[in-house]
Order: C-alpha cells, then structure tokens, then sequence
C-alpha cells in the first residue's frame, strides 16, 4: 500500500520518528547526569518526553481520510 508524499510506508516512518525521539531523550537524560540531576526526575522527563514522541509520532504519520 503506496501513501502520498511519503518516500517510505506509514510504519517506516514511524519507527524512525520513535528512533529519533529515543535518541533525543538519550541525550537530554545523558546531559542530565552530567548536570547530576537526580535520576527520579530524569526518569520522569524521559516518559514525558516519550510521551510527547509517540504522540507527535501517531499525528505525523496518520493517514489523512479522503
């Protein structure tokens, strides 16, 4: 199944927009260690922010209705 204005399927892009968001919250939570934040609030940064990717995620990559 072919979707408009996407070079790859709808679950390829997915998958690499949920790859991306990993790599982003692997950063921002190594960045936090070495700030020494404590690791209760990095943990609750990490699912806020994966939260926020999987829902980005779903609203980039939904097929519009005709």
């Amino acid at each position: 199944m072919a979707t408009e204005g996407c070079a790859v399927g709808p679950n390829a892009s997915f998958g690499l927009f949920l790859g991306g968001i990993v790599l982003v919250i692997g950063g921002a939570s190594y960045g936090a260690v070495m700030l020494e934040v404590p690791v209760p609030w990095i943990v609750v940064g990490g699912v806020i922010l994966l939260g926020l990717g999987i829902v980005g995620a779903a609203k980039a990559t939904r097929s519009k209705a005709p």
